[in-house]
């Protein structure tokens, strides 16, 4: 694998997902503010993929058996994708737990 697929596959799936590169001009003065600022918004978008997959491993385990029978998720690549997945499955199959629990992962999935 050549290192642009690499750079590729790691913005795809890997922690760069879901991120892009933005160059901006500010004064001198301000660049330490642009780069805090920037790194609280990494930050949260790193805790947000975090408590997402907490959610989709804690769904699995509750209900996978029941309401993922037909479904791989090691297909998908993406952590909002898995999670508009389960939580489909979860809305359409599951009882009112489970359903509440599909509503949520749909919302912090965007």
């Amino acid at each position: 694998m050549g290192v642009q697929d690499r750079m590729k596959r790691y913005r795809q799936s890997g922690g760069a997902a879901g991120l892009v590169r933005v160059e901006v001009l500010v004064p001198a003065s301000a660049r330490p503010h642009v780069l805090a600022y920037a790194a609280s918004i990494r930050k949260k978008h790193r805790d947000d993929r975090n408590e997402l997959r907490k959610r989709i491993d804690q769904a699995v385990e509750d209900y996978g058996v029941r309401v993922l029978d037909n479904v791989d998720l090691s297909r998908l690549s993406d952590v909002s994708e898995r999670a508009r997945v389960v939580g489909k499955a979860l809305m359409e199959r599951g009882n009112a737990r489970a359903f509440v629990i599909g509503r949520q992962l749909l919302e912090l999935a965007g």
